[in-house]
């Protein structure tokens, strides 16, 4: 890796602790205005209502601007917002629908910066080492975002309410630096001058008419349906006295953090097993693994089993999201590059809150079990769509994108 994508790796890590701080942390801020759970519930939303929104428009702004400079400019935005507030909380201004706004605001700039993170990467290394490099980059957003984003607005929120939004501002603001360091020009030549529209359609017309790009989208957004609705229900059936598995909140924490210990290694061997198995062979391998968080909860009650799937199966999707995300890359053109991943997060993101709903319904109809049972059985379905995911569909998809 060159001291380019280091750079690019530092910013990547140092947003996604502001990232992981600020979405814990703000809910715990909120309690001080509200004790109105639906209030408190919808800062959530809030964040995630931007990616339903305003993916596809932001893919297509990446494709036109310089992607370090909008991500520059995206962590300059997060920033000011989060300063402001904390401007008016110091003032005595600071309320609920404050802290809205910021949420749907912050949410909004990341669309801008994840897609053009994730779409810069090709510029800085080069396709040849794409595995390594996404592999690198979800080690540092897993590490920041799950394990130390986390504990650690714990510790701000409990230091006082300036501590939490000032430290994810410090962060970006850190950030910022890093990608100054970052040299060059990463804007994508344009042919001929195009509108906005026209060139979410382009994006929108690739991704349908690309096979192994579209089964991609389908089977990763099935899949986040199916533990979106698990993972909605999982408290219900984990935590207390009367749940089957009778955990503390600490004791569930934990086991929450055993997926996130997971992820983190898959994205550290995800390259290593891509090196040994082929693309199409790991591929084959961790999908069905990932299937095993789900699955276990289906057949189990005991927290030990559970936690032991979790990180089995956070460690296969990540090494199959590392494998995904690189062909991805070397599958799409660059001048569609940002339109294809605001187009796969799109479906990819939107199922989930679509799978938190169906969990609650079937719970509510059926019981916790079903649940589980129901998106086990659809968790292990979607392998069936890699069966146009071959070598010989590869090769001919990356002569075209040439």
């Amino acid at each position: 890796m060159n001291s380019v994508f280091w750079r690019l790796w530092s910013a990547a890590g140092l947003s996604s602790l502001a990232d992981g701080v600020l979405k814990v942390a703000l809910p715990m801020v909120a309690v001080g205005y509200t004790r109105e759970p639906a209030l408190i519930a919808g800062l959530a939303f809030a964040f995630s209502l931007p990616w339903l929104l305003f993916a596809l428009p932001a893919g297509a702004l990446v494709d036109r601007l310089d992607r370090r400079r909008a991500m520059l400019a995206a962590n300059l935005v997060r920033g000011g917002l989060l300063a402001g507030i904390t401007v008016l909380t110091v003032v005595g201004g600071g309320s609920i629908w404050a802290l809205y706004v910021a949420a749907v605001g912050v949410g909004c700039a990341e669309t801008i910066y994840d897609t053009a993170a994730q779409s810069i990467v090709p510029q800085v290394v080069g396709r040849e080492q794409l595995a390594r490099a996404n592999g690198r980059m979800f080690a540092a957003e897993q590490t920041a975002n799950e394990f130390a984003g986390p504990p650690l607005a714990g510790v701000l929120a409990a230091a006082g309410v300036v501590a939490a939004l000032v430290t994810p501002v410090a962060l970006w603001a850190v950030a910022v630096a890093a990608l100054l360091l970052v040299r060059g020009s990463y804007r994508i030549p344009r042919e001929k001058p195009t509108t906005l529209r026209a060139d979410i359609a382009e994006g929108l017309r690739f991704l349908v008419r690309h096979k192994v790009l579209r089964t991609f989208s389908v089977m990763v957004g099935t899949f986040n349906f199916a533990t979106g609705a698990t993972f909605a229900v999982l408290v219900l059936y984990a935590v207390g006295p009367g749940s089957a598995m009778g955990l503390s909140a600490p004791a569930f924490g934990l086991l929450m953090a055993t997926s996130a210990a997971g992820g983190l290694t898959g994205s550290l061997v995800a390259e290593a097993v891509e090196r040994r198995l082929g693309r199409v062979r790991a591929l084959w391998v961790s999908w069905p693994v990932g299937g095993i968080g789900v699955a276990a909860l289906a057949v189990t009650a005991n927290p030990y089993v559970a936690g032991a799937a979790f990180f089995v199966s956070g460690a296969a999707i990540l090494v199959s999201n590392v494998v995904m995300v690189s062909l991805r890359q070397q599958l799409t053109p660059d001048r569609l590059l940002g339109r294809l991943n605001s187009s796969h997060r799109l479906v990819a993101w939107g199922t989930k809150s679509l799978g938190a709903l169906a969990g609650g319904v079937i719970a509510e109809v059926f019981g916790l079990r079903a649940v589980f049972v129901v998106m086990a059985v659809l968790a292990f379905a979607v392998v069936a769509g890699l069966r146009v995911v071959t070598e010989d569909a590869l090769g001919q998809s990356e002569c075209v994108s040439a």
